[in-house]
């Protein structure tokens, strides 16, 4: 209910927002980087995934959950490909398809950058920034909430842990996710910023305060504005730069989240029964980088978005359940890593306009 109008809102408002500035060299360094992160962050989690193989949980392991009208079933992936299309604004909302929501909000929100400034066009977006507040506020209490939800939960983690095989096959996943935050934050980041010339180990000691705040707090968004400050006094980004890209990086810009989506669809699609050839990680590797583009920066961002796009194409959700009792420990690390990469990003950008 609150997943998809947010990844919606947020996917427009920032495209919409940028146009104005005049800043499109900017953009498009961030936006290059952007992409190259997380693409490289997702590649990491399925090579881990192939090596590590998670095993499937034993059947009865969680509850069954009907699959919502809009699964793709037995449709091949080409089906569903061609499916994203939409041929009406209306179906996406109704069927939850993620990836068509997502298109529409990258045409929506382009559009309304290159609409001339009026009056009309300031009353939409801040319309929209408005309804993105609201979202997000709803999300808060949502996650008000969620211990009730994770006592339910850990009880029947707790119950199904002694056969010994959920305990095996979980492990092995959070291996996966864990191993691959670990890979992007200590060794891939680091090469991007050797690769432009940059100090890893300065960087990341001037961007700590950003860093171990996200991890705690466990939103990038409510960690902006440390980010922004710490980038310009501490790092020494132009305002300019920092003031631009961080707030773009904070929606589109996130590493942890694109290698959770991953190597947790990949978990419950075989939990489902469906082969994991090398053409469907492909697949998922290109749909877990959009995916993660368009998640909005709020605590369990990734595993809202996650859970609908698994409820788009039928997979057993339920699975998600089991995962919820260890997500939070989970989240911080992808959170800490989402603004290291963030700051990365900043940093080369500045770097680059130097």
């Amino acid at each position: 209910m609150l997943a998809v109008p947010t990844i919606v809102l947020a996917v427009i408002t920032t495209f919409a927002t940028f146009g104005s500035n005049g800043s499109g060299r900017i953009f498009g360094r961030t936006l290059t980087y952007t992409l190259l992160t997380t693409f490289a962050a997702a590649a990491v989690g399925a090579v881990l995934y192939v090596l590590i193989t998670p095993s499937s949980l034993p059947e009865g392991s969680t509850i069954a959950i009907e699959a919502p009208s809009g699964a793709v079933g037995g449709a091949s992936y080409s089906d569903h490909l061609l499916s994203v299309i939409p041929n009406n604004i209306v179906r996406p909302f109704l069927e939850g398809n993620v990836l068509s929501l997502l298109l529409l909000a990258f045409a929506v929100g382009i559009g309304l950058s290159k609409l001339p400034d009026s009056e009309n066009k300031a009353v939409v977006v801040k319309g929209l920034l408005g309804l993105q507040d609201l979202l997000f506020l709803l999300i808060h209490w949502l996650i008000w909430t969620l211990p009730l939800g994770i006592v339910a939960f850990s009880a029947q983690l707790s119950a199904q842990v002694s056969a010994g095989i959920i305990a095996d096959s979980i492990g092995k996943y959070v291996l996966v996710v864990l191993g691959g935050n670990v890979i992007q934050f200590f060794v891939v980041l680091p090469l991007f910023l050797l690769a432009r010339g940059l100090n890893p180990i300065h960087v990341l000691g001037r961007m700590m305060p950003a860093v171990l705040m996200a991890l705690f707090t466990k939103s990038s968004a409510a960690t902006l504005p440390v980010t922004m400050e710490t980038a310009e006094k501490r790092l020494g980004v132009s305002p300019k730069v920092a003031r631009f890209v961080l707030p773009i990086c904070t929606t589109i810009n996130m590493n942890g989240c694109a290698a959770f989506i991953l190597v947790t669809s990949l978990f419950v699609m075989q939990n489902g029964g469906t082969p994991l050839t090398f053409p469907t990680i492909l697949l998922w590797i290109f749909i877990s980088v959009v995916s993660a583009v368009g998640n909005a920066g709020v605590p369990m961002g990734c595993y809202f978005l996650t859970l609908s796009l698994m409820s788009g194409i039928g997979a057993p959700v339920a699975i998600l359940g089991i995962i919820l009792p260890i997500y939070t420990i989970i989240d911080m690390i992808e959170t800490a890593e989402n603004v290291w990469s963030d700051s990365c990003v900043s940093a080369m950008v500045d770097k680059d306009l130097q």
